[in-house]
């Protein structure tokens, strides 16, 4: 079984700027790509950014120039680090793997319980 939990999230003003942490627990061997969503109150989940396990990323239109992610292979950690942060950014931010390999089998979909970002105008 593999475990995400995400951390770092909280209330800011527009402008200022939070980073998030995600850690992966569980006999891991490895993980392919690592990624942030987020859902806001009313909408659907959407991806924010992504990164692969060689370090390539991906990111939405409305985040790019402000977020960064970055990860840690031989930690299992993935982090978003937002910038200039908006309160059209608001949600609920989800850190997610659709592919872990562990000793004994490769586990799919899994997701954080979430933490919520918050930014006043």
């Amino acid at each position: 079984q593999v475990q995400l939990v995400e951390s770092g999230g909280g209330l800011v003003q527009a402008g200022e700027s939070l980073r998030l942490s995600c850690a992966a627990s569980g006999n891991i061997f490895s993980i392919d790509t690592m990624g942030w969503y987020r859902q806001a109150p009313g909408k659907q989940r959407e991806v924010v950014e992504t990164i692969t396990i060689g370090g390539s990323a991906n990111y939405a239109d409305s985040v790019k120039g402000r977020f960064t992610i970055a990860r840690d292979n031989t930690k299992n950690t993935v982090h978003l680090q937002m910038n200039n942060l908006k309160p059209e950014d608001t949600a609920v931010y989800y850190c997610y793997a659709p592919l872990v390999f562990t000793a004994q089998t490769i586990i799919y979909n899994s997701w954080g319980q979430g933490t919520q970002v918050t930014v006043s105008a």
